[in-house]
This record gives structure tokens, sequence and C-alpha cells, in this order.
């Protein structure tokens, strides 16, 4: 069971053609004998008893099945009136009032299902209110029409307008309001109706029919006030049953008291006209109860659909917790492996640049120069901050990307003024933030398949603030917008075998020594990185 969006309930399977002709005669079974037992007053062929109980159980199919059950009613009508009203109505005049009666209904049902939206398991006060409404609606439509009608053909004079309106009005009107709403609730509860939940709540059901067995005698025992200043005395155990047990326990009180009061009044002999006054005060009391019940089982539903929603809250922070913990244990191994790839890079470096020193010994010096560079980068500890010749830090290192970049077939080059000014820092940590992009550009280039690859480094001074501005500059195939935005976030990476480190990395070096990073150009065949670092840079 399940609700749509537009708030019309569905059901967790459809009735096979078989089931659905036995639940309609079913109710036409049941129409025809409730009508039988509540045929106690009768007005020139008209029933005016103030009860239709039967019409309460078609109108509950009518609103379960659709509109077509509108024929059960016609049916339902048609039996009825020849069975129990043959010597006092001709049978044009039964089909007449058939088709009034069942037309108006289904128009109402129309209403209800199609324009109104009524979710017909109940949940709602609204969907309650609107069943009463719409209840209420066809009992006046049915009421005029049949009065109308019986006017013309004969079947009623004008004086009898006012003997005949109010009971049938009232009849079809509480015959809905009591039976209705409580066939829909079994009907959508009956999968979780057991013995044993009808076994727990017995005792209290029992306590229910004691009250109301007592009110109703109170009520019959004093007849000088027709009973109706007690009658309040039935409102306690339906009110009791409401906030209870909600709706269900409203409904079922209610038809224990329907019953028991019409059984009361018709062993007691009371009139039409008292009757129809009971029978007003019930339909005040079964409203009053079902508003009750509604409320309560609506905020019983709000208040578990809470506890389910902070139980799977909860569920969600744990598992968020748990994830965050992962992320952090991932991220520091992540870091880790970054941390260590770098030197084993370097150490690589290293060791082509030994192949090529003694393929060609007549670069001994520039061999030495590396030897001396990968020293100063693969030493770790504390940061030890310095005054840096920009130019010279730069120089160093784009000699130790050298032999990786012309394994690659990519040209390096350095476009920096001789008199750039020093900056204050960890000499090391800027270089690795060098090597790092010029690495990047390199991976880009060969990547994309390029034949000739170039990077070129370029530095300048700038003057509003005064800083040192280091970009890297490559011909590669560019950044892709969507990973532009969150390029420098952790573990976001274009690469393959990438671990989406090295500019977050990179990042928090610059940014500990007050400058920034940014990507200056996505632009394929001119894809530019920049960072700067501030002059007169503090200690770090």
């Amino acid at each position: 069971m399940q609700n749509s969006p537009a708030g019309t309930l569905l059901l967790p399977h459809s009735p096979g053609r078989a089931l659905k002709w036995t639940i309609a005669a079913a109710c036409l079974a049941a129409y025809v004998l409730l009508t039988w037992i509540s045929l106690i007053h009768v007005h020139k062929g008209v029933p005016v008893t103030p009860w239709d109980p039967g019409l309460g159980v078609v109108f509950a199919l009518m609103a379960f099945a659709g509109p077509r059950a509108g024929f059960v009613l016609f049916g339902g009508v048609v039996i009825a009136g020849v069975l129990l009203l043959q010597h006092e109505v001709e049978w044009p005049i039964i089909i007449g009032m058939a088709a009034i009666t069942s037309l108006s209904y289904t128009a109402v049902t129309i209403l209800a299902r199609r324009v109104l939206r009524i979710d017909i398991g109940l949940f709602h006060l609204r969907d309650v209110l609107m069943l009463l409404a719409v209840g209420l609606a066809g009992a006046v439509i049915d009421t005029v029409l049949l009065t109308l009608f019986l006017l013309a053909v004969g079947q009623l004079d004008f004086r009898d307008i006012v003997q005949v309106f109010s009971p049938l009005l009232i009849g079809d009107t509480i015959g809905i309001a009591v039976v209705t709403p409580l066939l829909l609730r079994f009907v959508f509860r009956q999968r979780s109706i057991n013995l044993r939940g009808l076994l727990s709540i017995a005792p209290e059901g029992v306590l229910y029919l004691v009250v109301i067995g007592a009110a109703l005698w109170a009520i019959s025992g004093s007849e000088s006030l027709h009973g109706f200043r007690l009658f309040y005395l039935l409102f306690v155990p339906v009110v009791i049953a409401a906030v209870r047990h909600g709706l269900d326990g409203a409904c079922f009180s209610l038809a224990i008291t329907q019953f028991g009061l019409i059984g009361l009044l018709h062993l007691s002999g009371y009139d039409a006209a008292e009757f129809t006054e009971f029978q007003t005060q019930m339909l005040v009391l079964t409203v009053t109860g079902l508003i009750v019940g509604v409320v309560v089982s609506e905020r019983e539903n709000s208040d578990r659909l809470a506890r389910d929603a902070q139980a799977r809250l909860m569920e969600k922070q744990a598992g968020a917790a748990h994830a965050a913990r992962l992320n952090l244990v991932s991220g520091m191994a992540s870091a880790l492996a970054h941390e260590i790839t770098q030197p084993m890079t370097a150490a690589r470096a290293l060791a082509r640049s030994a192949q090529h020193i003694l393929r060609t010994p007549d670069h001994i010096d520039h061999a030495g120069a590396i030897v001396r560079r990968m020293r100063d980068f693969m030493r770790r500890g504390r940061p030890h901050v310095s005054t840096i010749d920009t130019r010279n830090m730069l120089e160093e290192a784009l000699t130790l990307a050298f032999v990786e970049a012309s394994a690659k077939h990519v040209r390096l080059e350095l476009d920096a003024p001789d008199e750039l000014p020093s900056i204050h820092g960890d000499h090391v940590q800027l270089e690795q933030v060098v090597l790092n992009l010029v690495h990047n550009a390199v991976e880009a280039i060969t990547g994309a398949g390029l034949s000739e690859g170039q990077v070129r480094v370029i530095a300048r001074r700038q003057t509003a603030p005064p800083r040192v501005e280091i970009g890297v500059l490559d011909n590669g195939p560019g950044v892709e917008e969507q990973l532009a935005t969150r390029l420098f976030d952790p573990l976001a990476t274009s690469k393959q075998d990438g671990l989406g480190l090295g500019l977050s990395i990179s990042t928090s070096i610059v940014e500990a020594h007050g400058g920034r990073v940014w990507l200056h150009s996505r632009e394929a065949g001119a894809t530019e990185f920049r960072f700067s670092v501030p002059l007169n840079q503090p200690e770090v």
C-alpha cells in the first residue's frame, strides 16, 4: 500500500474479475438486508427512517472501486423497493428513485476521486472532511431530486415535504458518515489485523461496550426529557476511543453507538420526528469523533515518520563518520604515497642522468649540478626558511625535470629576467611546486600524443602588491571545464594512474608562503598554471 503523487491510494494488487463480482454481490446483498433492517418508518411508501446503513456500504464500494459501482446501488434500490415497498409504490417509480439515487452518488463519487483526489485510506484530516462533504452533497442532491420526482409523479404532496425531506437527508448523511469510513479503514487495515492483536484490545473493547450500553440505558430511562439532555454521555466513550486508537477507534465506537442507538429507539417506540432529532445529534457526535480520531492518527503517523527519519539520519551520520574515517586514512595513505613518489621520481631521474653521463662524458659538469640539486631536493625535515635566488631556483627545477622531459621529447624553456628579486621561504618546497607543475605539463603533453611538446616557465615581478609571479605554460590538450572547477581539490585528477594530490599539496605549500595558485588558462595549446609568492615573505 502506497500513496501516489496525486494523493489517491494505490492498492498492492488489483482484485481479479471473479473477486470483483463477489464483492459487488456481497455489497448488493448487504444493501438489501440493511435496508430491510432499518425500515422502521414509512410515509406513503417512502422510507422516512433517518438511518440508511446500506447506502454507507455501497458508497464505500463506489469510493473504493469507482463510479461503475453505481450500478450496484441502482440494483440495490430496485430490489429493496420491489421487495419492501411493492404494495405501496409502483415499480416504474421505484426504478425512477433508483436512477436518481445512483446518479446522484455516482456524480459525487466522480467528484471525490477525480477532482478532489481523496485518499480513500483516510490517512489525513483533509480526506475525512472531504469524504463527509461529498457524502453530504450527495445526500442533498439525492433528497432534493427524489422529493421533486415524488411530487411530480403524485406519490407525495407539498404537505409531505417537511415530514420526508429531513429524514431522507439525515439518514443518507449519517449512513455514509458512520459506515463508509469503517469499511474503508477495514479494507486498508485487513492485512495488519490478526488474532493476537484483537485479543490484546478485547478487554478494552468490552469496556467501551459496557460504557456505551450504560449511556444508552440512561438515555432510555429519561423519557420525560426524551433523552436529549443525556445524549452527551455518548461523547465520552467515543472521544476516549478516538484518542486511544485514532481513526480506527473512532469508527469502531461510532458504529457500536449508532447500532445501539437504533435498537434503543426502535424498541422504545420513538416516532420518525424524534428519531430524526436523535440522529441529528448522532451526526454531530459522528463528525466530532471522526475529526478527533483522524487528528490523533495523523499525529501518530507524523511521530512515526519523524522517528523513522531520525533513525535513518543517525544511520547516515554513522555511515558518514565511518566514510570520513576511511577517507582520512585513504588521504593519509595517498599523501604518503605521493610524498614517497616524488623522491622516487627524482631518484629515477638521477639514475637516467647517470646513464646519460656514461653515454656523454662531456656533460660531467652538468651531471654534477644535477647531483647537487637532487641532494637538496631529497633532503627532508623541518622547513628551512632562507632567502631564495628566484631565477636560480627555477633553473635548478628545470635541470631536475630535464631528463624526464627530453626522454618524452618535450622541450623545456625558461623565460625569467636576471634581475628577478629574491623571495623568502623553503627552497626545496617551492622548487617542488615548480617541478610538480612542469611534471603535470609533460604528462599532459605525453598523454595527448603530441609529437612536439613544449613547456615554458615564465617568471615576472609584479608591483601591486609586490610579488613574484611564476607561470608554467604548455601546448598540451588543455583542461576540461568540469575538472577545472575542482582541480585543486584533493584526489581530483584527469590522469588514469594519478593520485590527485600534487596540485593540492602545491596549493598548501604556496599558501603557507602567503601566495596562491590558480589555473590561468585552460585552453588547448595554451594551458597555463600560475602561482605567486609575495616579496618580504615572513617566516613560514
